[in-house]
Order: structure tokens, then C-alpha cells, then sequence
């Protein structure tokens, strides 16, 4: 891409739009499930749709994939890596959203010749807005992020650990032989990411996401200055809809750390 959208506008969008469509249904909606036993809400569509209008009305030649679209649909999408494509999470944390938890994010990521080259993400509950474009840095309701480094070794820190989706021996080593101070888990994998970009916890680990869910948030922590990878040492990013492992930290020496006490040895 020559140029990529203006942030600002871009910002102007999804803040408005989760303001307008989120904040009204939060703890007065009707939840349903899907065929994988997720929760959706009519929030959830009700943001995505009013996402793909006002963004493909801004920017006709950029595609869009949402979370909610039909499988089929999202695979042609992710067939013609030539042309440029809004990957959205309209409703990151729908669980928490759905139970009257304050903890949730709209999560949209642009896509472009096998990677992302910008990522937003809005936590409208706090108003924070984390946003990041390639090779351009990272912000906070644009203050730079990844000044701030989390300190001190990885036994007094804060973990942020989703255990759900981790295989059951990592699970019980990880209560067995605790390596940090305390375990914190959010529900969002959006505001994960940007969390442990802000320096908010420590290290993070989580066994199963989707590229709606880290595409933006492994943006915003690289530019932040941030360290990731898979459980197998890869690198998290890959354009494709397979769900991924993460492993990550804001600061190098308590990445390489978490690394080695998980067993990765690339780190």
C-alpha cells in the first residue's frame, strides 16, 4: 500500500461506533451460542455491521473480514493476500460483555501483503485506545507506549495467563511451580496484548487465539518494543485463520526468562 488509512479517522470510527453501540447493551443484553459453544450477543453484530458499512464506505478498495462472518466467507477473504483487508474483532471478550464484566475491546487490524501494517484497539469501558502502525511506533490515546518497561525478575511478577486453553500438564506445572508472584486473567486477548505492551503485567501466555483476536495487539506490543512467540519458538503472526499460541513479555530479559521456564528453547 502506498498510503495507509489516516489513524485519526480511523480511530474516529471505532470509538464512536463502540460508543454508540457497545456502551448502550452493556448489562442489558440477551446472549445466544454458536455451533462452537462462544458466546455472541447482538452487540456483537450490531459493531461489526456498523463497522463494515462506515469502513468500506471510507475505504472501498480495502476488504473486510469480520469475526462473525461464516468460515467460508473468511477463508475467500484470506485467499487474495494482494489486496489489502480489515480483520475485525467487533466484540473482544464477549463472555465478560454478556456477564456485565468492564472488561472488553473492539479489536481491528489491517492486513497487507502477508502482514499487519496496522493494528487499533479500544477498551471503551476505560476510553483507552491502543493503536500502532508498522515501523511507526505504538500509542496510548496517543502517548507512546513501551517507555515504561516492566522490572525486576520473573518471580515477583505479574503473570498473565489464560488457562483454559492450555494443555492440562502446562496448566498443573503452572500452579504446581508458579513462577511469578500472581496470575491475572483478563478475557480479552486484545487488551492482553496491550496490557503487557503498557507494562501492566509482566509476561503473558495463552494457548489458542484467532488472528482476529492477536492481529492488532502483536502490532501494538512489537512497536511497542515488545518480545512474542508461539509455544513451538515461532513467530505468533501468520496470515492465515489457524488459531495460535502466544508467549510474550514488553522487556527481552523477562521474554528470554518465560521462555526457558516454558520450555522454548529459539527464545
Amino acid at each position: 500500500m502506498q498510503t495507509l488509512p489516516d489513524l485519526h479517522i480511523l480511530q474516529h470510527i471505532v470509538i464512536t461506533a463502540a460508543r454508540e453501540e457497545l456502551l448502550p447493551r452493556f448489562t442489558r443484553v440477551e446472549r445466544s451460542h454458536k455451533t462452537d459453544g462462544s458466546v455472541i450477543t447482538a452487540a456483537d453484530l450490531a459493531m461489526q455491521g456498523r463497522l463494515q458499512t462506515a469502513l468500506q464506505q471510507q475505504w472501498p478498495h480495502i476488504g473486510f473480514l469480520g469475526e462473525e462472518m461464516e468460515a467460508a466467507e473468511q477463508a475467500r477473504l484470506m485467499a487474495d493476500p494482494t489486496r489489502p483487508l480489515w480483520v475485525l474483532d467487533p466484540l473482544d471478550g464477549t463472555s465478560n460483555f454478556a456477564a456485565g464484566l468492564p472488561v472488553f475491546s473492539v479489536s481491528l487490524a489491517l492486513l497487507y501483503r502477508g502482514e499487519t501494517v496496522l493494528g487499533l484497539v479500544y477498551d471503551p469501558i476505560r476510553d483507552e485506545c491502543f493503536s500502532a502502525a508498522k515501523h511507526g511506533g505504538a500509542q496510548l490515546n496517543g502517548e507512546a507506549l513501551g517507555r515504561h518497561r516492566p522490572e525486576g525478575p520473573l518471580k515477583k511478577g505479574i503473570g498473565l495467563v489464560d488457562f483454559k486453553r492450555l494443555a492440562p500438564e502446562l496448566a498443573t506445572r503452572l500452579v504446581r511451580d508458579m513462577p511469578y508472584s500472581s496470575q491475572r486473567s483478563l478475557g480479552s486477548v486484545a487488551l492482553d496484548w496491550c496490557w503487557i505492551a503498557a507494562g501492566r503485567c509482566h509476561v503473558y501466555l495463552h494457548g489458542k487465539q484467532k488472528l482476529w483476536d492477536y492481529g492488532a495487539g502483536h502490532l501494538i506490543l512489537a512497536e511497542a518494543g515488545g518480545y512474542s512467540c508461539t509455544l513451538q519458538g515461532d513467530p505468533v503472526f501468520q496470515a492465515s485463520l489457524q488459531a495460535r499460541s502466544a508467549v510474550a513479555s514488553l522487556d527481552l530479559e523477562l521474554f528470554v526468562a518465560w521462555s526457558r521456564w516454558l520450555g522454548i528453547q529459539s527464545a
